[in-house]
């Protein structure tokens, strides 16, 4: 680090996003991508802003809100959306916006989380998770702080109820409930619905995983008017082109096929359910997963052990190193193909430690 670097910045320890290596015939299933690409119409509709690169985006990106906005089944319009570049962006608006009350989020989650409280500077606590890596609903209910919870939850992949994510938002109105949603699309409960009636909750979404648009970086924030106000003020004092031309055209041309996506999303439920049965057989505890990646382990090896074995055979999955995850890798749902091949090297390596 130089010389020149505020000391506010030496303890953060950065957020480590999934390797992305270049290697030939690679089975990557380590940072939860789509196994499919953009829509036939999102490329359609980037192909047409090609020839207008030389001007600005729509720092509103008001076509792409009202579009987002016309396909919600509530009375939401475009002014309770904004949109950022990635669901990261608006978390990180989020932070910074409402970082006087404090956050208070699980220990084991997202790990952008930690970091955006440490670059915000504000106080923050984290509730562990229970032996059964599920939620405890109790203590963040109990908790004064604004609330930040993933559901369905990263790494683990379970979710809390609609039932439950109302109960914490219903119990303090004082404090701010933001709810990333990033993996909602693959079998929880969105709480988009609930925002009409809760002026203290947050929604963010993204379109890196179930609407195949990783490269592009589109994410939104639902919520009371007022809240998106706010997270606009500081979002215009930081970056107001945050979204480019082309990613706002992929955007709006896949909310207009929402037949592909959700063609997608039943392939890789069916692909996930395949995959936890046939990991079963081979021994592995898989956690209840509602996304599109599963957190697996299995006695007979250690989370680093299967990760590098897997590696070597170029099937690569995630591993952390940290207190209650090592002995787990999470894996990403890939194509029917890669999760077979997957199944094929795991049962292969199991057989050698014999």
């Amino acid at each position: 680090m130089s010389k020149f670097l505020s000391k506010d910045y030496l303890s953060i320890k950065p957020y480590v996003p999934g390797e992305q290596p270049k290697i030939d015939s690679l089975i990557k299933l380590n940072t939860n991508e789509s196994p499919f690409p953009p829509s036939n119409k999102a490329i359609e509709e980037a192909t047409k802003v090609l020839n207008k690169l030389n001007l600005y985006p729509d720092p509103e990106c008001t076509e792409l809100r009202k579009t987002f906005a016309s396909k919600l089944t509530n009375n939401l319009t475009e002014k309770n959306i904004i949109v950022g570049n990635g669901s990261d962006e608006i978390l990180y608006l989020a932070f910074m916006s409402f970082k006087d009350n404090g956050f208070v989020f699980c220990d084991i989650t997202y790990g952008f989380y930690g970091v955006y409280a440490k670059i915000s500077g504000a106080k923050y606590k984290e509730i562990p998770l229970k032996k059964d890596y599920t939620i405890d609903i109790e203590s963040l209910i109990n908790s004064k702080e604004n609330i930040v919870i993933a559901n369905p939850n990263a790494p683990t992949g379970i979710a809390i109820s609609l039932k439950e994510i109302e109960r914490i938002v219903s119990s303090n109105r004082n404090r701010l409930v933001i709810v990333d949603e990033a993996y909602v699309d693959f079998g929880a409960d969105s709480a988009i619905n609930l925002v009409e009636q809760y002026d203290n909750l947050l929604i963010v979404q993204t379109f890196s995983k179930s609407r195949s648009l990783a490269g592009a970086r589109v994410g939104f924030g639902i919520a009371n008017e007022e809240i998106i106000k706010d997270l606009n003020l500081y979002k215009y004092s930081l970056n107001p082109y945050n979204i480019n031309k082309i990613s706002l055209a992929l955007a709006c041309g896949v909310i207009n096929d929402e037949e592909y996506t959700q063609g997608n999303i039943s392939t890789i439920i069916t692909t996930r359910e395949y995959t936890v049965e046939a990991l079963k057989n081979l021994g592995f505890d898989c956690l209840n997963s509602k996304s599109n990646f599963i957190f697996v382990k299995n006695d007979k090896i250690s989370g680093f052990e299967l990760y590098t074995k897997l590696r070597q055979r170029k099937i690569l999955v995630r591993y952390f190193d940290k207190d209650r995850l090592r002995e787990y890798v999470r894996i990403t749902i890939g194509s029917k193909n890669q999760m077979e091949k997957l199944i094929e090297e795991t049962k292969n390596i199991l057989e050698e430690l014999k």
